[in-house]
């Protein structure tokens, strides 16, 4: 393997991964989500979040997360509570149509990943997840819109 394909390759297995995991929400019930809810679910499942925090996490403006949030509110995803430490602040949290969906998301995620493992088998994809957490860079994800 060329050293100058492997961003094509990281590349096409991150977006695979993530086509996989939305064609699972999506086979699951969820139609009206797209890949980057599933990214703001995730750091919103970890005990909520201000809109602040995810348009830091997604890497967008905080009107571009406040318009998530309004959309998700409509959907009935999330759902906006008082911060219990800032009374400024809003949090935000999933409802249980949120939670529902995010099980989903984890559901067809194993779905993916087994078959990776029937791919490359166990130990190269413990192997492989050791190896990218040494690479990853911890905190914001930008999610393809």
């Amino acid at each position: 393997m060329a050293a100058d394909d492997l961003p094509a390759l990281l590349l096409s297995a991150a977006r695979g991964l993530v086509d996989s995991i939305d064609a699972g929400v999506r086979a699951r019930g969820f139609t009206d989500v797209r890949p980057a809810h599933g990214f703001a679910f995730t750091l919103i499942s970890g005990g909520g979040a201000t809109v602040v925090e995810l348009a830091r996490h997604l890497d967008v403006t905080k009107q571009a997360a406040s318009q998530m949030v309004e959309e998700l509110i409509s959907k009935g995803y999330v759902d906006r509570r008082p911060h219990p430490a800032d009374a400024r602040a809003r949090l935000i949290v999933l409802t249980e149509r949120g939670w529902a969906c995010t099980r989903a998301a984890d559901e067809a995620a194993a779905e993916i990943l087994a078959s990776w493992s029937t791919l490359i088998g166990d130990r190269r994809l413990t192997a492989l997840r050791a190896d990218l957490a040494k690479l990853a860079v911890p905190g914001r994800l930008r999610p393809t819109w």
